[in-house]
């Protein structure tokens, strides 16, 4: 087996025969953060919803620990170990804190692992243990990303995605926040992250790719990434 947790192998994906999506292949290895960049309407979100199980590709392949997983379900991706935070965070509104968590780990049926992974997640976000029985729609849009984050992992995932973290953040909560995405990193999980924030995501990860109108146009180590005029120029305003 390779060391590819994930593999995109050359898919397509259309909205009502329109294409968003096409020949897009991309790896992600064990440990890694994986940072996808591109503008509004590049095609970055259709991808993370294609590995979700979301949508189903038109053609190409979806490839897990191994696993063809092309168009399998989403409610069936969460147990093979794939947790999708989606844009907008998409929280319970009327639900406390800790009842949103509790959902995240529906497919867990120990009681034992759901309070461990409480525990895990109060940890690294300390203001969820504060804010527990509040309801989610009370909480400032920082603290609902957070929730949505931990919501995530309470399913114990072996590859998080991670879609626009930023949108709606004041800058300096976007930081605190993509710190602790690393964070999460460091304690094993495998991250794909979409983001707008694009200095600030090439920081964190190991490896981007550039998407521009449904293709990879550039891809390569955030290093290189980060020393490329063309990037500079085009998302980061230099």
């Amino acid at each position: 087996m390779s060391d590819h947790m994930l593999s995109v192998s050359e898919i397509s994906c259309s909205y009502n025969g329109v294409q968003a999506i096409e020949d897009m292949s991309l790896d992600v290895g064990v440990g890694e953060i994986v940072a996808i960049i591109g503008a509004n309407g590049a095609g970055k979100s259709t991808l993370m919803k294609s590995i979700a199980g979301l949508i189903r590709p038109d053609r190409g392949s979806i490839k897990f620990c191994g696993e063809d997983i092309t168009g399998t379900p989403a409610n069936r991706m969460i147990f093979k170990g794939v947790s999708y935070v989606p844009e907008g965070r998409r929280l319970f509104a009327n639900l406390s804190v800790r009842e949103n968590l509790e959902l995240g780990a529906f497919s867990e049926r120990s009681r034992d692992v759901v309070e461990a992974r409480l525990a895990e997640v109060f940890d690294l976000f300390p203001i969820l243990k504060e804010r527990e029985r509040q309801l989610a729609q009370t909480m400032s849009g920082g603290e609902q990303q957070m929730c949505a984050i931990a919501r995530g992992l309470m399913c114990g995932p072996k590859l998080l995605m991670l879609d626009e973290l930023s949108l709606g953040l004041m800058p300096s909560l976007v930081e605190k926040v993509l710190d602790s995405v690393a964070e999460i990193n460091r304690k094993g999980v495998t991250i794909l992250l979409v983001e707008q924030m694009v200095q600030e995501a090439l920081e964190i990860a190991n490896r981007g790719y550039v998407i521009q109108v449904g293709r990879v146009v550039q891809h390569g180590t955030s290093r290189s990434l980060l020393d490329s005029d063309e990037l500079r120029k085009a998302y980061m305003g230099m």
